[in-house]
């Protein structure tokens, strides 16, 4: 309590013990029972329980890895707990997952990584009718891929528009062609089934066919493992010896090159992936690679899962954030000069 205020009272008492009593007063006005109602519902609105629900392509995927890794990290710090679940790479999978959560009631704040942005969208519209928080993470949810906005009203959309995606790619790609013609340009699919790839695909071609000197070659399934890539390599450099840049998912690529480390023909085609992990950026790095489209897909998870749980909680957040207007994604030598990946592939 002010000075002048005791002063006040003691003019007005003319006790000794009037002073004594208000002394005791201010003392009392720093007590729980007094002074903290309106700072005891902050604390218990900003504590309210929190179970995250993600929802991520495959828990076998290293880039849904590093996404669990950032929603694991935010909900901790933030107090709340969280839980995977396997979308396995398929949409009807995923949709069952999200029937399940709705049923048990157990999870107030969902992660979305949609294999089929389109397929989710009616659970997505159950739970934010529920009073869930729905966050679309990495991949729009709804049927437009060209877009970061909100395409279910009431959700908070941070993704990595894969249109753009596409296109930045491709982009990459004429770069690595450089004045060479032709330039014999392979792309190699992630998963045709998904939707979301063959926006991005149809953006790479789009770009690539800018240039007159570039030729597409092929059509080829690279799909998201090692293995994979390895598999269709061997393929692709049988019908065409003669390509000169090939652009796949970081981990189809590090299978294509463990198929020329194989045969001796490291160095003579450039690589360009799609993705942040260690080894992708190890091999930018080194000049192994030419470039790789980079996001740290570690930090969106985190980022999107920290937006959730603050919106649930009441909480001002961005309902629409595009990652590449956040991150540097465009991965060459010079791009990524002092950035490291953060998961490995």
């Amino acid at each position: 309590m002010a000075w002048n205020q005791r002063v006040r009272r003691l003019a007005a008492g003319g006790m000794m013990l009037a002073l004594a009593a208000v002394v005791a007063a201010c003392g009392s006005t720093s007590s729980p029972s007094s002074s903290g109602g309106g700072q005891s519902n902050s604390q218990s609105k900003n504590s309210k329980p929190i179970s995250v629900a993600f929802f991520g392509f495959a828990s076998a995927n290293s880039f849904a890895q590093a996404t669990w890794a950032g929603v694991q990290k935010a909900a901790t710090q933030q107090h709340a707990t969280a839980h995977f679940f396997d979308g396995n790479f398929s949409a009807t999978t995923q949709v069952q997952q999200m029937k399940d959560a709705l049923v048990s009631k157990q999870y107030n704040v969902w992660v979305v990584q949609a294999n089929d942005g389109a397929a989710v969208v009616p659970e997505v519209q159950r739970a934010v009718h529920e009073g869930i928080t729905v966050v679309a993470e990495f991949t729009p949810i709804g049927t437009q891929y060209n877009t970061d906005k909100p395409q279910v009203p009431g959700i908070i959309s941070f993704v990595d528009v894969p249109t753009n995606n596409g296109k930045m790619l491709g982009k990459l790609g004429v770069e690595a062609c450089g004045s060479l013609n032709p330039c014999n340009v392979a792309y190699l699919q992630g998963d045709p089934s998904l939707p979301l790839d063959n926006a991005r695909t149809q953006a790479v071609i789009k770009e690539l066919k800018t240039d007159p000197n570039v030729h597409v070659v092929g059509s080829y399934v690279g799909g998201y493992t090692q293995s994979q890539g390895m598999s269709v390599g061997q393929d692709l450099l049988q019908a065409h010896p003669n390509v000169n840049v090939i652009i796949g998912s970081s981990q189809a690529i590090e299978g294509v090159q463990i198929v020329l480390q194989h045969d001796n023909l490291l160095g003579k085609i450039k690589f360009i992936g799609n993705g942040g992990s260690v080894q992708a950026v190890d091999a930018v790095h080194q000049g192994k690679w030419f470039a790789t489209y980079y996001i740290p897909e570690t930090t969106e998870g985190y980022d999107a899962t920290k937006y959730g749980i603050e919106h649930e909680r009441g909480q001002k957040v961005p309902m629409a954030t595009n990652a590449a207007k956040v991150f540097p994604v465009l991965g060459t030598k010079q791009d990524l000069k002092g950035i490291q990946g953060q998961y490995k592939d």
